[in-house]
Formats: structure tokens, C-alpha cells, sequence
């Protein structure tokens, strides 16, 4: 079996911009379905963080790039380069722009595009999956959780 991790994150800002928070759910595949999270002890790892005041499209970015950092701290540095990720976020426009289908034309988005660029290179293969809304529970969730500590 490859070793693979898929992570669902989540950005957000109340207000735009305004407070915002950043969080990541990173699992493995299940192994029936290879989609879901596997459960259970150790399978999957909840991070979620206040990030001050920002945009949600520059949040939705932040929440990916905490996101592969923290898979290269649970999986160290040798272990990371034989590791692909699924990154799965309800961000259309930061997908879009991280596999190429629409130009990073922000000024304040492109330095984040440039460190996740990076950060892959730390990696077998990272790849982007847009996911809907309804799919994205668990980190919105946290996300929520990070902003009403703010409040």
C-alpha cells in the first residue's frame, strides 16, 4: 500500500476581511472506499488555530499551507517525500488557482501560492480536490470553533 494522507481544510473570516481562523483534518483513506477518513485511534488529526484579521480567500490559502506543514511534522521529513496528499477544500477559487485553471492575479494571494508551491515539493505528489460545501463539516466546524474564541 502507497502512503497517502488526505486532508480537508477550511478557511474562513467573519467579515471580509475581519477575524479570522484556519483548519485542517488530516487522515488516511479508508481502506473500503479510499475517499472517506479511516476512524479511529490515531487515524485522523484535528488542527484548527485563529489567524487575526484577514480575507477568507487568503484564510482558505493559510488553512493549506498549516495544513501540509503539519502532515511533514507527523510524518517527518524522509517519510513526507514518499507521501502523496489529497488536499480537499470547498475554496473554488484557491483550487482553481493551485492546479492551474484560473491565474493568481492578488497581490496579497500570490506570496501564498509561492509558498504553497513550495511546500509540495516536500511531498511524493500533492494534489487539489475541490469538494462541495456539505462535504467540508468537519473543518468548517473547527474553523468556527478557532473564530468563536475570538469573540
Amino acid at each position: 500500500m502507497k502512503n497517502k494522507l488526505i486532508i480537508y481544510t477550511d478557511g474562513g473570516a467573519r467579515g471580509n476581511p475581519g477575524p479570522a481562523a484556519i483548519a485542517a483534518v488530516v487522515g488516511t483513506p479508508s481502506p473500503s472506499s479510499g475517499h472517506a477518513l479511516a476512524t479511529g485511534h490515531h487515524a485522523e488529526h484535528f488542527y484548527s488555530e485563529a489567524i487575526g484579521r484577514t480575507t477568507n480567500n487568503v484564510a482558505e490559502y493559510k488553512a493549506m499551507i498549516f495544513a501540509l506543514k503539519k502532515a511533514k511534522q507527523l510524518l517527518g521529513s524522509e517519510a513526507a517525500l514518499e507521501t502523496e496528499i489529497e488536499i480537499r477544500s470547498d475554496s473554488e477559487l484557491a483550487i482553481s488557482q493551485l492546479t492551474g485553471k484560473y491565474k493568481v492575479k492578488n497581490d496579497d494571494l500570490k506570496p501564498l501560492f509561492i509558498d504553497m508551491w513550495n511546500l509540495k515539493q516536500d511531498f511524493k505528489e500533492v494534489r487539489f480536490t475541490l469538494i462541495p460545501r456539505e462535504d467540508n463539516k468537519e473543518a468548517d466546524k473547527l474553523v468556527n470553533q478557532a473564530l468563536d474564541t475570538l469573540l
